[in-house]
């Protein structure tokens, strides 16, 4: 990856390079300062390379990041059980404005500001240098394929209430396998097909949701949303947090595919903006309505509880129904996140941080068909652990990569303030550092109350990816592999006024 100074109007110089990706280099004498041209001179990156013509607009945009985010309200339930049905609603009320909505608005600025796909590795990159942009890759990348290995478990513990030859053993196992491979040779086809097909299942699988809580009113006892959980029952803040946590982050992966959004500066904060109000009001209102109809054991409210409550509230007709539809849901979030980190990967192989070879498209879809397939491999691989082990690893290791996104985030503010920000958040340096340091808190909290298998785990994967940075580097050194380094993507340097 090349990194260019834009040509000044007055000035017949060539451009520039400052530094290229992995290997920083010194600032050249920049031209004396002029009332035409101001003297900082700041990042903000576009792509040379041509993707898929076939962009996404506002409207898939739009429920690729809520199958990112969320999905339906499949996967809640849990924080009923852990905590009762006030604190969970109160979790679904209040986390968006400490949680959703800071993370939202980051993934606006800066994916607007650095235009391409890489997303968040661009940002630590432009931060703190290669050592920190490969971190940040390793522990986002190592996430989101934990967190796809969730979707098709979670399918399948849906379909185990009609069919229970998949309730456990050899079918269970071949059942997940099979609904992974699938779904991941779907993604193969496109990311517009990806988009629209989204589209299509969230609708779907919303409107039974939206069909139960009609039909719910005239049932619903106020009182029971006051209650605390069962008398004698102790409070899961383990499950809870997590639940929480896992049901409403993960919105900065949007900003991997970022270079395949049509008019992206516009429609991103745009699609951020509806999908976060979206939904937020997909979860709550089926909790709402759930928790006030029915009244049952706190025990039940286990991972897919929603289909027994519509039972309770409408007929076996709509269990079935929502039950289809978490099948749905569980293919439209694992298509999202398949895309987001099989993006990923092509933009860090475009970026240098990986072999040229990680970037390969197919000839026929345009797909990066080598991120697929290196995502859905180690899919696979943790599939097959316990679903809590499943959701606490990926949020302990999004944890890691939030708080060196956040820091990332505030240090480009301070490090380049006139860099051009098609949108910018309305605070000082001031008001972000709080804005940060709320949800910061949060991580840090979620981390200590991991299980030893989790920080295990998480450590693992750690220590292996700052040892693939250094053996990356060695590669090029020795030149064993081919890198985009001066080839496929460069980042102009441009300020506020478009100079």
């Amino acid at each position: 990856m090349q990194v260019e100074i834009q040509p000044q109007p007055h000035s017949r110089k060539p451009p520039q390079p400052i530094f290229s990706n992995g290997h920083h280099q010194t600032t050249p004498p920049q031209p004396p300062p002029t009332t035409q041209n101001p003297p900082q001179l700041l990042p903000t990156t576009t792509t040379a390379t041509a993707h898929d013509p076939k962009k996404l607009t506002l409207i898939p945009l739009i429920f690729l990041i809520y199958f990112e985010v969320a999905g339906g309200p499949y996967g809640e339930e849990p924080t009923v059980q852990a905590a009762g049905p006030l604190l969970a609603i109160l979790g679904f009320l209040i986390f968006p404005f400490i949680w959703s909505i800071p993370e939202a608005l980051i993934t606006a600025e800066l994916s607007t500001a650095f235009p391409r796909n890489g997303g968040f590795v661009i940002w630590a990159d432009a931060a703190f240098g290669p050592f920190f942009g490969s971190l940040m890759g390793t522990w986002k990348f190592l996430s989101g394929v934990i967190n796809m290995a969730a979707y098709p478990v979670l399918c399948i513990d849906y379909l185990q209430n009609i069919f229970s030859v998949f309730s456990g053993g050899y079918p269970r196992y071949l059942a997940v396998t099979l609904s992974t491979l699938l779904l991941s040779f779907v993604n193969y086809l496109g990311l517009s097909i990806v988009g629209y097909f989204a589209v299509f299942l969230g609708i779907i699988s919303l409107l039974p949701f939206i069909i139960m809580s009609l039909i719910a009113i005239p049932q619903i006892k106020p009182h029971r949303w006051l209650s605390l959980g069962q008398k004698g029952v102790k409070h899961d803040w383990n499950l809870f947090f997590n639940t929480l946590f896992w049901n409403l982050n993960f919105w900065d992966n949007v900003s991997t595919l970022a270079g395949e959004v049509k008019n992206r500066q516009k429609i991103l904060p745009k699609a951020l903006f509806i999908a976060v109000i979206f939904t937020c009001v997909a979860y709550i209102i089926p909790l709402m309505a759930a928790t006030g109809a029915v009244s049952v054991d706190q025990s039940e409210w286990e991972a897919g509880f929603m289909a027994q409550a519509a039972e309770i509230i409408s007929g076996n007709w709509l269990r079935l129904w929502i039950e289809i539809g978490a099948v749905l849901s569980g293919i439209g979030l694992f298509e999202a996140q398949l895309s987001s980190s099989a993006y990923q990967v092509l933009g860090m192989a475009e970026l240098g941080f990986l072999p040229k070879f990680f970037g390969v498209q197919s000839k026929w879809f345009n797909t990066p068909w080598v991120g697929i397939v290196l995502s859905t491999l180690i899919t696979l691989a943790v599939s097959f652990m316990n679903f809590t082990e499943i959701i606490s690893s990926a949020n302990f290791l999004y944890s890691l990569g939030m708080l060196l996104e956040f820091a990332s985030f505030v240090w480009l503010r301070r490090k380049y303030p006139a860099m051009k920000r098609p949108y910018r958040v309305p605070m000082g340096i001031p008001g972000l550092v709080v804005m940060c340091l709320v949800p910061s808190a949060f991580l840090v909290y979620i981390m200590t109350i991991a299980t030893k298998v989790v920080f295990l785990v998480c450590g693992l994967m750690t220590v292996a990816g700052v040892g693939w940075y250094f053996f990356i580097k060695y590669c090029k050194a020795r030149k064993w592999f081919k890198f985009c380094e001066n080839g496929d993507g460069f980042i102009t340097i441009e300020n506020s006024e478009g100079i």
